[in-house]
């Protein structure tokens, strides 16, 4: 699924890559004159490494007239190239096989890595440098495996080294789609591990094509093959002639003085060894290496969330984006949260249904949030009983988590109360629960979820619990009502994180009742008329002084509870903390469009910038004379 702008740039990348593979195999096959097991490797690495395995078969291999590609192909850089390929193409084939396959499982990626290592050498060795090369080099199965053993494990431990940190590092990183076969940046992590791990063996294959450790590129015409046809038209050696002598069996070699000696491959294995578990051990400092596929589940992490060796997988799911595939509904621009919920009568009990799912919202009409939602609406819609009914809430999770609701501020047998895992058990995907007791208070409350509140409230899992009192004299009225839900927002690079005071997860956009402004409501009054303004913490963060313009307001109600008369005060500002809740009365005094907003400006603000003078948690009260 494209959901970042990274699934684009792989789709151009792999559309590339199929192309130059295609031409590569089409090329090779009908004009390149070179033993098949070189054509494969040309054609599997230009698989893997896209136009940067092109470039290499066009400056390197590609005969660029006919009958010239002997002399094309002899300078000892384009041998090492075709040295590197060839073994590369055989080990990254056992390493890519083997990602896959442990990333399926959901191993860890420390055993991921040795996995991937001992398959990579394992098929590099005993399939395509023995097996498939037997018929060039002559000899049994064994004594091939024999004699390319030690070449094998120095181009296995350098390729290693460069593919190891660089897949645990991409992998690990953010975007944890990258351990997810079903992803494409899956493929493209280990598309640069490939590329890597090329440059890192390459200065090696130098070496050991130039003392004769490792074979380069060959030519071989029509009508001859096996290993005498390609020594007959292997390239001239790089060395000068007077340098050059026969062996015991006639065939031209390198002197005692240039032949490679024990201790020199005994080094070189050493020092890429040395490399191998560097590149190992290394990605193991700054991510947690100990965390499989099935761990984080693809997830995909805010830029700038702090995350090292030992951040655990729940920490790394908790601050995770929604994933844009889990949305089930996507809901109309003009839609609206805080909607009345209506009941129904089941002797004698308010009935209320209430299912969490995800969705689309807008916020603001040319942006939208993958929000968590109580029956499609952010905020969920508005429960509003009276003092001494009797209510049945029944809830189903479609969440792709487990959740819960808790009835903030309300006297409840303990079993109804909500926290996950200490008074209910969580209710999983797909599952329900029926919360039900009596409403013994009165005032302004609200309901949110109590599993990782921190990440499912900052989603939109909250709404307003209005309960009226059995006595309508005995609460303060007002001409008009309006109930302020507060949240704030974090949105980038298309996904939706959850709004968090840590790094990475500070929030860049606020809402009143799930719009941003311009796209808040407007009340239209008169003058001389009052309005109850209902001001609910339903956000997790910061603390947010609504202030009020066009004179002061009086404070009547506090977290649910009615001040005494004796006890209100009038104010212009209150600071209103997550899970607060205030209660005013604000007359209006002159006409005017005054406004009702967050005192600090940049919660005033919709992703730092303002639009028709405002932005966030700001909202009008249009007064008419």
């Amino acid at each position: 699924m494209f959901i970042q702008p990274i699934d684009y740039a792989l789709a151009v990348w792999f559309v590339l890559a199929a192309a130059s593979t295609a031409y590569v195999a089409y090329d090779q096959f009908r004009n390149n004159p070179e033993p098949k097991v070189m054509k494969w490797g040309f054609v599997l690495i230009t698989l893997y490494m896209g136009v940067f395995g092109l470039l290499l078969y066009v400056l390197a291999d590609k005969e660029p007239r006919p009958r010239t590609h002997e002399e094309f192909i002899s300078p000892l850089w384009k041998q090492a190239v075709g040295s590197t390929i060839h073994y590369l193409a055989g080990d990254a084939t056992g390493i890519i096989r083997a990602a896959a396959f442990t990333a399926l499982l959901g191993w860890p990626m420390a055993v991921d890595l040795v996995i991937e290592y001992v398959a990579g050498f394992a098929f590099g060795l005993f399939i395509f440098q023995s097996l498939f090369m037997m018929r060039m080099m002559g000899g049994s199965y064994w004594e091939n495996v024999r004699r390319t053993f030690v070449p094998e494990l120095i181009s296995m431990n350098a390729m290693m080294a460069g593919m190891a940190p660089t897949m645990s590092l991409l992998m690990m990183g953010r975007d944890m789609r990258a351990m997810d076969p079903a992803e494409l940046v899956f493929w493209g992590a280990m598309s640069v591990g490939v590329i890597i791990g090329f440059a890192m063996a390459y200065a090696f294959n130098v070496w050991m094509v130039s003392v004769k450790l490792k074979h380069g590129l060959m030519t071989m015409r029509e009508g001859r093959s096996g290993a005498h046809a390609a020594q007959k038209h292997a390239p001239p050696s790089t060395m000068p002639r007077k340098h050059k002598h026969r062996d015991q069996h006639g065939q031209m070699g390198l002197p005692p003085a240039w032949a490679p000696t024990g201790p020199q491959q005994a080094a070189m294995a050493g020092v890429t060894g040395v490399f191998l578990l560097a590149g190992m051990i290394v990605p193991g400092f700054y991510v947690n290496l100990t965390l499989g596929a099935r761990d984080v589940g693809g997830i995909i992490m805010p830029k700038g969330m702090i995350m090292d060796f030992n951040t655990p997988a729940e920490s790394m799911r908790d601050m995770a984006a929604i994933q844009p595939r889990h949305v089930a509904f996507v809901a109309p621009v003009e839609a609206r949260g805080d909607q009345p919920l209506e009941p129904r009568i089941e002797n004698g009990v308010k009935v209320f249904d209430l299912e969490a799912s995800v969705i689309r919202w807008n916020i603001l009409p040319h942006e939208t949030v993958e929000a968590y939602a109580y029956n499609r609406q952010v905020p969920g819609p508005r429960i509003r009983v009276t003092q001494g009914d009797r209510i049945r809430i029944n809830f189903k999770n479609q969440l792709p988590e487990k959740t819960t609701i808790h009835w903030h501020g309300m006297i409840l047998p303990n079993v109804m109360d909500g926290p996950s895992g200490i008074t209910q058990d969580p209710v999983p995907p797909g599952g329900t629960y029926v919360y039900e007791f009596d409403v013994g208070q009165s005032g302004t409350y609200f309901y949110h979820t109590h599993a990782d509140s921190d990440r499912q409230q900052a989603f939109g899992l909250y709404g307003a619990l209005i309960i009226d009192p059995r006595d309508p004299d005995s609460a303060p009225r007002a001409d008009l009502e309006y109930t302020i839900l507060l949240q704030e927002w974090l949105k980038r690079e298309w996904l939706t994180y959850p709004a968090m005071i840590m790094e990475g997860g500070l929030p860049n956009f606020f809402t009143i009742n799930g719009k941003a402004y311009p796209a808040t409501d407007t009340i239209h009054m008169k003058v001389g008329q009052t309005i109850k303004l209902r001001f609910i913490g339903s956000h997790n963060n910061f603390i947010h002084p609504m202030h009020v313009h066009g004179g002061p307001f009086e404070v009547v109600a506090v977290d649910g509870e009615t001040l005494a008369p004796t006890a209100r005060y009038l104010a212009d500002t209150v600071n209103v903390g997550p899970g607060q809740r205030y209660d005013v009365i604000w007359t209006a005094r002159r006409p005017g469009k005054w406004l009702v907003h967050c005192h600090i400006p940049h919660h005033t603000k919709n992703n730092n910038t303002e639009s028709h003078g405002g932005g966030g948690l700001v909202m009008i009260l249009n007064v008419e004379g």
